[in-house]
């Protein structure tokens, strides 16, 4: 039987505390307010708690699951409800404090909501209320159990587990998985158990998936979405062992990521953040709920960066080779273009080796690519109009530089640094270390006036590091500090505009945003993949933090250049490559895509975004077309963006998931429905044909003479007395 402790409606949300009192656990139901109707807690499951911990020296758990899962051990079954509270926080916002207990542990769940929200935000914090130390193996920061309880029946068929997969300049990849395929459904005597455990282990949180993941009841059109604020290590699981499964997610545990923590009686630990929605809706809509907690802490960015100016970055142009000589003539060729930002990428402190990954760390200007240091360079940048920016790999020393011999300041294990290639990993827990940094990197940043930072972060630290109770409590301290030496920098230089960038986008999670102006989406620099990466990263930050490349060369025909400029319009613009080498003609179709995109900042900034097109299988040899239609209002205007490009043609076996459009040269068309739009705007070749149709309340924009990786952008408008839009699926 099951018990309600408590239901709140949380806007279009509603979450349901319930009690087993068979077991005694306390679980957590989150559904969308328009299926309370359909809610039963009938059926043959039992309620998992909303805290999932277990402690060394209790017992693993049950159902043929040790090594498989932690979840539902000893710790986990023996807490017990004890109270529920709901407390006022600032504003509108209020707390919903969950308390169970044990002997040994008190729990403490707290779930915040502020009116208006489309998601809560939650963790968990732990305190030894025992009279000895234990020692953490696992904590989740939530649970979510009873996944989907539209129904008595056990109907495993009807759902779906969606992850965002990555990888090095393939990053975002959706993947859809049926939870038959999974193996979900339960055993015939409801006792073994199925666990789907993923996540990363180490220092780069965006590598194999994002922290990132959501669940469809497909009959009801129902999505359950969950993101963890982590930057090290961390895990979810889909979790199954009767009629209803359950979805967790925290710090990857001690079989997962090597992590125990001990607690002297009377100590605490909270949980890092997790945000979670659900809605009535599909991957896209879940998707957008969750990127909109991002949202807090991009409030405190320096004022320039609202309009979300376009970015030159010189990296693609000299690679790793700048010099004084080589950014004076970059400064000439992009004046009065239209850029805010020219930075001055990885290379400028090569000495030893001339190679920019293994000299980094003394950060000592290249006297001779740069004469008397920045100076003169950064003198002609501001000259022309443009904030200068500098790149730096905070953590990271090369072992070309003679820092590379300070083993004292470095992360270790087994009593050695820890090294990968030629890179050694500084300890960020050291004050040495941060006051060494603050002295060469704030410190170079003031002296020369520099405006942008690009913050690199080229390998992982892997399992773990020495100096804690674990190697995985040892990464977790480290990547903490390293997060607080951004905050750091901030803190000395607020006007600052901060890039995170990870060897592209392996620090795409939401901790690295807030301390962050934007971040590289991807080392995607020339590929045929950008606009399929730039969509798919879409899901998990704001567009108006992913900074995406547009490289160009002379080489470039009208339509490369098209495709690479409008493929930067799924996000923030950052122009690289030869541009000391373009004719007027290759400059005019740049400056009109910058023209462009500028005038469709409001909408990438503060849209909505639904992907359509073929379904995306390969990155490499991408077949069919994509648009990205964007929705936002400007001055009481709605507006769209649609962002289109079509890829190599398809072949007959493709033609299905492609639909209209399919092959290179035929008609796409793009339902929209909902008022009276009108072009307002476009960019792309000129034989490329837009033209919007009405039938009867629906909107279509048709699209033809569109060749193989070819693009358009399309900005549209209707007045905000018109019927609002609603993107049909």
């Amino acid at each position: 039987m099951k018990k309600v402790i408590g239901n709140y409606d949380l806007g279009d949300m509603t979450v349901s505390y319930i009690e087993d009192t068979e077991s005694g656990n306390c679980g957590m139901l989150l559904y969308p307010l328009g299926m309370r109707e359909k809610v039963t807690y009938r059926g043959d499951w039992r309620v998992d708690s909303l805290v999932q911990v277990k402690i060394v020296g209790d017992a693993y758990p049950t159902g043929f699951s040790h090594g498989h899962t932690m979840r539902n051990a000893q710790t986990a079954e023996d807490l017990r409800f004890v109270s529920q509270v709901r407390e006022c926080g600032e504003g509108s916002a209020y707390i919903i404090k969950t308390i169970l207990e044990s002997k040994k542990l008190r729990a403490v769940h707290r779930l915040l909501y502020c009116e208006g929200m489309p998601y809560v935000r939650m963790d968990t914090e732990i305190e030894n209320i025992g009279g000895q130390p234990v020692s953490l193996e696992m904590l989740s920061s939530f649970s979510v159990c009873g996944l989907f309880p539209f129904g008595e029946k056990e109907r495993m068929e009807d759902f779906n587990l969606y992850r965002l997969r990555s990888k090095w300049s393939a990053e975002g990849k959706l993947a859809k998985e049926s939870f038959t395929s999974l193996q979900m459904e339960p055993s015939w005597q409801r006792y073994g158990v199925q666990s789907i455990r993923f996540g990363q282990i180490g220092s780069m949180p965006v590598r194999g998936f994002f922290p990132w993941a959501a669940v469809e009841d497909e009959k009801y059109h129902v999505m359950l979405g969950a993101q963890l604020y982590h930057n090290g290590s961390w895990q979810m699981e889909l979790y199954g062992r009767d009629e209803r499964a359950a979805l967790s997610g925290g710090l990857a545990d001690r079989e997962f990521g090597h992590w125990m923590k001990t607690l002297e009686p009377g100590e605490r630990f909270l949980s890092p953040r997790a945000v979670l929605s659900t809605c009535i809706g599909g991957v896209d809509d879940i998707a957008w709920r969750l990127t909109e907690a991002q949202k807090e802490g991009i409030k405190q960015i320096p004022a320039v960066e609202r309009e979300l100016p376009v970015v030159f970055n010189e990296f693609c142009t000299t690679w790793g080779n700048p010099t004084e000589e080589n950014l004076r003539r970059i400064v000439d060729a992009i004046r009065g273009k239209g850029f805010t930002y020219c930075v001055i990428d990885a290379g400028w402190y090569a000495i030893g080796s001339g190679d920019w990954n293994n000299d980094m760390g003394d950060w000592n200007i290249n006297q001779v690519r740069f004469p008397g240091g920045f100076e003169r360079t950064v003198e002609a940048i501001r000259a022309a109009g443009m904030i200068p920016g500098l790149w730096f790999e905070p953590e990271c020393v090369g072992v070309a530089a003679e820092a590379f011999l300070r083993e004292d300041w470095q992360l270790k294990r087994d009593g050695v640094p820890i090294q990968t290639g030629g890179r050694r990993f500084w300890d960020m827990r050291k004050k040495e270390v941060t006051d060494y940094l603050t002295d060469r990197i704030i410190g170079t940043l003031k002296k020369y006036g520099f405006g942008y930072l690009k913050v690199d972060y080229n390998d992982n630290i892997g399992v773990g590091c020495e100096g804690a109770e674990s190697l995985g409590e040892g990464l977790r301290q480290s990547v903490e500090a390293s997060r607080r030496f951004f905050e750091k920098i901030k803190q000395e230089m607020p006007e600052l505009v901060i890039e995170n960038c990870s060897s592209g986008g392996h620090r795409l999670e939401p901790s690295m945003q807030a301390v962050s102006s934007m971040s590289s989406f991807s080392d995607a620099h020339e590929c045929i993949a950008i606009p399929i990466i730039a969509a798919n990263v879409q899901r998990a930050i704001l567009p108006g933090q992913s900074q995406i490349w547009a490289v160009l060369r002379k080489t470039d025909d009208e339509k490369r250049l098209y495709y690479s400029m409008i493929s930067a319009m799924l996000g923030r613009m950052c122009i690289s490559g030869g541009v000391c080498d373009l004719d007027r003609e290759q400059w005019r179709i740049v400056e009109e895509g910058i023209a462009f995109y500028k005038r469709a900042v409001p909408i990438i900034r503060d849209g909505r975004s639904r992907r359509m097109g073929c379904e995306e299988i390969s990155y490499a040899h991408p077949v069919g077309w994509q648009a990205v239609v964007r929705e936002g209002t400007k001055d009481a205007v709605c507006q769209m963006l649609i962002v289109i490009h079509r890829f190599y043609q398809s072949d007959d076996k493709r033609e299905e998931s492609c639909g209209a459009g399919g092959k290179a040269g035929s008609e796409i068309s793009i339902p929209l429905k909902s008022g009276r739009w009108e072009i307002a705007d476009r960019y792309g070749r000129s034989d490329i044909e837009l033209k919007m149709v009405r039938k009867e309340e629906e909107n279509i924009l048709y699209v033809s003479g569109m060749g193989e990786l070819d693009a358009a952008a399309v900005r549209l408008e209707v007045r905000r007395a018109e019927k609002q839009i609603v993107i049909s699926r």
